[in-house]
């Protein structure tokens, strides 16, 4: 038991990391507008998707391919979003708003997939949204139109979720994966013809590291999840934050100040104390 709870630790622990350096890419290159670095992920996405699929001999389509649209899209809008946030604000503010996400799969679940939240879980939400508040008013780097960026990123990422929980026991995980670049592609494809910006030398290398990353983060997380108890290792995908911190500090130069560390611990309070609570 001992064995399987440190193994699931270490592939949470790595998966944050990984996602964090993903994030990174994404701001080392804010020349390359933000649907042309989605254009590539999603190429490299969809190649991976479709490698594996084939050689489990699973159909690409799924079953319910409405429910599998609809996930595309919300996930497309929400990385849309969040990844043209990551180029005008400090990484750990991104990452701070990106943890709202799951306040509003809770809050959503309710008329979408009928899950209950209970009247005490009410009270974190709200500090985590005092949070929010605190943050942009206390760091000038935050315009009330990154709040609303960072807020709708993650309520699409939120729906995408809820999508995602209709879909768990009618499709594989990598057709549920699939329908995201499956729907993004086209997008990005036509968006990107219109602001593209040619890039050179170390560019390339960020755009596949950027891909690469999501899959290996995205392979990581299911390894935990699958070595030990959800409770136990869900808690450590807020660590992220501390990542974002330190690369923010290292490479870009980010500080802030006491508030703005006060309004991040608030969200963090909010959310965590929502799972720690309700499990």
């Amino acid at each position: 038991m001992k064995a399987q709870l440190s193994a699931g630790v270490k592939f949470m622990l790595l998966a944050t990391f990984t996602f964090t350096l993903m994030k990174v890419c994404v701001k080392l290159i804010p020349h390359i507008p933000a649907i042309e670095i989605i254009l590539f992920r999603s190429v490299i996405s969809l190649v991976i998707s479709v490698f594996y699929l084939h050689r489990q001999q699973v159909s690409v389509w799924g079953n319910n391919k409405s429910i599998l649209l609809l996930r595309g899209v919300t996930g497309a809008i929400a990385l849309i979003t969040y990844f043209s946030l990551l180029q005008q604000i400090p990484l750990a503010t991104a990452s701070t708003l990106q943890y709202l996400a799951p306040i509003f799969t809770a809050i959503l679940g309710i008329f979408l997939v009928k899950e209950k939240v209970r009247s005490w879980q009410w009270l974190f939400f709200a500090i985590s949204f005092a949070g929010v508040v605190v943050v942009q008013g206390f760091d000038p780097r935050i315009s009330t139109l990154h709040l609303l960026m960072g807020v709708g990123a993650s309520l699409f990422m939120g729906l995408a979720y809820n999508f995602i929980r209709m879909l768990k026991t009618s499709e594989h995980p990598l057709v549920i994966i699939f329908y995201f670049p499956l729907v993004m592609l086209p997008v990005a494809g036509l968006w990107s013809v219109m602001v593209w910006v040619q890039p050179v030398g170390w560019d390339w290398l960020v755009l596949l590291a950027v891909g690469l990353c999501t899959q290996v983060a995205q392979f990581f997380m299911t390894k935990s999840y699958q070595s030990a108890e959800l409770s136990k290792v869900s808690i450590l995908n807020y660590i992220g934050i501390v990542y974002a911190l330190g690369f923010g500090w290292l490479l870009f130069d980010e500080t802030f100040n006491l508030m703005t560390y006060v309004g991040m611990g608030l969200v963090l309070a909010g959310v965590i104390g929502n799972v720690v609570f309700k499990k």
